[in-house]
């Protein structure tokens, strides 16, 4: 490598690489370049200026091709249904539609118990959103309906709206406690549901239209992981009164879970024992068959359908043996056979739910994005985020008009969907066409159904939630600012509920985001011998800093929260301050005009920390080594410099001990290759600290700027006092720059300024 004038940069992999006779190999030689050299060597693209008024036109223009993509875009099916290879995919769709589907009836009878509303709704959502789904949605294999994250979510909301205690009618007597309304109860129930729904549906709508597909990424993995675990720990306790057949009230909102299992456990007495045992029953059966699909999925053509086995068996249990009315087991009760006419919902609900609508949008949203997003990269295909948005928006609107809750896909159904062998949404409208099957014409048939099955159907489909506790070991081991992400989402979600633990999930995670910007990672950088490469000198002992000079790399971008963060890690890991030497030599000053010929100044310069100093009596004045050479002071011993004063040659002795107390480090590199943008208040912060380094002859350059930086700076006025020339597109050019500017004509540092 040769120096400037004419530098060259050869980069072979370092001798002691065992690779290094057959590794690629390349060479540079080039001139030094910095941004004003290329500026005038390279010439920008002309971008042509377009007016609000052109844009706005562009965007109105209508034309044939246009309304084409508009129309195939707001409907996803026109692009695959008239080109569907029937021979090839339908038989594999007709098995993957009924699979789901039969998996679909009795989780949606099971999710209406979390909803809060009686039953036959849980079928109403099974179908109409399924349906709108395959017009619509861009997936190939979610499988949309009831989820019980969601369903539990509507739940809350609905309890708190209509809770029981507004629908106790007194009794006749006057030894008889108050009656429960449950027919005026669940009508409430049903018609704040249909709000709720109507104003998620609405919202995600908006979104969609507004192209705001990204929201989702402010849910992070560990948070909705941690956030989806708590929904399973609240949904498990609120099944337990379902298992243990008791009777408390519904709790929602902070300490729900609380408050549920003391109310549940201060019942214990009072456990139905048939619901019990045949509860326990269908969960271990359950359980079983949950794991024989898993350890012989390759080798079933389709899973085990053990919600359906549960179902029906357990339907026809209770009624042979007439469990409702002999033992008091509860049962699903009265199914109406048919669908029911459209109607308009109750729009006055609507300043109470806007809130926890707009919640249950996201989440539910940005669980179907990301189960679309696996799918889809598994099988070679793309979803689109917007669409998808508007999709489930589609889906919830139009459906709450049928009386249904808010619905997103499911993982467990979605699974069966795909390992099935479902090509298409042609499965899941298929899936849809069953459950209509038993809402039109036997759904009469589950009326015996008892509720612990229900639960017991839930709960274990709730397994795989509780799998994610072994996040907890791999994030402690990969990553402690993601794990308390999870457990902040878990906990918070838990103790507050489910709406207000996910907005302070949300607000945390952000705060996380602050916090790394705020505190990144800061180092000193080295060269690698015979390269061009520069790596931290703490983690590579191969790095090796260059003489004089000193390369900070900041991992962040510089703006107002960090720019004090920003000036203080500079002077840390440089080990330069210019406001120290900058003391010294006023104290230096001082000493030296009250200085006598009986005292000695002893000067220690320190590489890393700066200088000190300090005055010792001279008893021996033949000590004096010393001379001023070019401006120079020679003599050094051990990093000390002994220089003597007297009062003849005061003023050039002043010179000289000026001179000692600069610092070793002459050029200061700052590495922006991390800077994605900076501010006013980073600009200016840069600029002050560039001054400050010229006051005491340290030069300052930047390297590694990217074009969209430099354009900030530009219209932030950072080049009225600046030079371009400080500005290097690699830090070996700037480096090179330093070294040569160093050893040339004995110059001082360039101040820049």
């Amino acid at each position: 490598m040769e120096d400037p004038p004419t530098p060259s940069t050869s980069s072979p992999p370092p001798p002691s690489s065992p690779s290094a006779s057959s590794a690629l190999v390349f060479r540079v030689n080039r001139p030094v370049y910095d941004e004003e050299k290329l500026e005038s060597q390279l010439h920008k693209k002309d971008t042509p200026s377009v007016t609000i008024k052109q844009r706005i036109s562009q965007q109105c223009q209508c034309s044939a091709q246009r309304a084409r993509a508009l129309v195939f875009s707001l409907l996803p099916v026109l692009s695959w249904l008239p080109s569907y290879p029937f021979k090839q995919y339908i038989f594999s769709d007709v098995v993957s539609g009924l699979s789901t589907g039969v998996v679909q009836l009795p989780q949606g009878l099971a999710y209406a118990l979390l909803a809060a509303v009686p039953p036959v709704y849980g079928l109403y959502s099974s179908f109409y959103p399924v349906l709108l789904y395959t017009f619509f949605g861009t997936s190939r294999h979610v499988s949309v309906g009831t989820f019980a994250v969601i369903s539990l979510m509507i739940g809350g909301v609905v309890v708190r709206e209509a809770p029981d205690s507004d629908f106790y009618i007194p009794a006749n007597g006057t030894n008889m406690s108050a009656v429960l309304d449950e027919v005026a109860r669940d009508a409430r129930r049903v018609q704040v549901a249909m709000v709720f729904t109507t104003i998620t549906g609405t919202i995600q709508i908006v979104l969609g239209l507004l192209r705001f597909g990204f929201v989702s990424i402010y849910l992070s993995e560990p948070l909705v992981r941690g956030f989806t675990t708590a929904a399973a720990v609240h949904v498990v306790v609120s099944q337990l009164k379902y298992l243990l057949g008791v009777k408390t009230r519904r709790y929602s909102g902070a300490l729900s879970v609380v408050y549920s299992l003391n109310a549940v456990f201060s019942k214990i007495t009072e456990t139905n024992i048939p619901t019990l045992l045949l509860g326990v029953s269908c969960l271990v059966f359950l359980y079983i068959i949950k794991d024989l699909n898993e350890r012989f999925k390759k080798k079933l053509p389709i899973p085990i359908p053990g919600e359906i086995i549960v179902v029906i068996v357990s339907t026809g249990v209770t009624y042979g043996m007439s469990l409702s009315q002999l033992h008091q087991v509860d049962i699903v009760g009265h199914i109406p056979t048919g669908l029911s006419a459209p109607a308009l919902p109750d729009f006055s609900l609507v300043p109470n739910l806007i809130t926890d609508a707009f919640a249950v949008a996201i989440v539910g949203y940005s669980m179907g994005i990301s189960l679309a997003k696996i799918f889809a990269l598994k099988h070679g295909y793309t979803v689109d985020g917007n669409q998808e948005l508007l999709a489930y928006g589609l889906c919830n609107f139009i459906s709450s008009f049928f009386q249904t809750f808010a619905v997103t896909c499911s993982m467990s159904r979605s699974l069966v969907q795909e390992s099935t062998g479902g090509k298409t949404q042609i499965a899941g409208l298929l899936a849809s066409l069953v459950v209509l099957l038993v809402v039109v014409a036997i759904g009469f048939v589950f009326e015996p159904l008892p509720q612990t099955a229900l639960a017991a159907i839930i709960m274990v489909n709730l397994l795989g939630m509780f799998r994610q506790f072994r996040d907890i070991r791999h994030l402690w081991r990969t990553s402690r600012i993601e794990l308390s992400i999870w457990v902040v989402a878990f906990v918070s979600s838990v103790l507050l509920g489910l709406d207000l633990g996910l907005l302070v999930s949300i607000a945390f995670g952000i705060l996380t985001v602050v916090y790394r910007t705020q505190h990144p990672h800061s180092s000193v950088l080295g060269q690698v011998p015979d390269t061009a490469l520069y790596l931290s000198v703490d983690q590579y002992e191969e790095a090796s800093e260059e003489q004089g000079v000193k390369i900070f790399q900041f991992g962040s971008s510089i703006y107002f929260a960090n720019s004090d963060r920003y000036v203080s890690s500079l002077k840390e890991q440089t080990g330069v301050s210019p406001e120290q030497i900058q003391y010294l030599r006023k104290v230096q000053k001082k000493k030296m005009k009250k200085s006598k010929e009986n005292h000695t100044l002893v000067v220690c310069a320190n590489e890393e920390r700066g200088v000190s100093h300090e005055l010792v009596p001279n008893h021996h004045s033949q000590d004096k080594e010393e001379e001023q050479v070019n401006g120079q002071v020679k003599g050094q011993v051990n990093g000390q410099v002994k220089g003597q004063s007297t009062g003849a040659d005061t003023d050039s002795e002043e010179a000289v001990f000026i001179q000692t107390l600069s610092s070793p480090v002459h050029s200061i590199v700052l590495d922006w290759s991390c800077v994605g943008f900076i501010d006013s208040v980073g600009a200016k912060a840069v600029k002050q600290v560039i001054k400050e380094y010229a006051a005491v002859d340290v030069s300052v350059v930047i390297a590694g700027c990217n074009s969209s930086v430099l354009d900030e700076l530009e219209r932030l006025q950072f080049f009225t006092e600046m030079k371009r020339s400080i500005f290097f597109p690699t830090v070996h050019d700037a480096v090179l720059h330093c070294r040569n500017f160093n050893t040339s004509l004995g110059a001082s540092p360039e101040t820049c300024v």
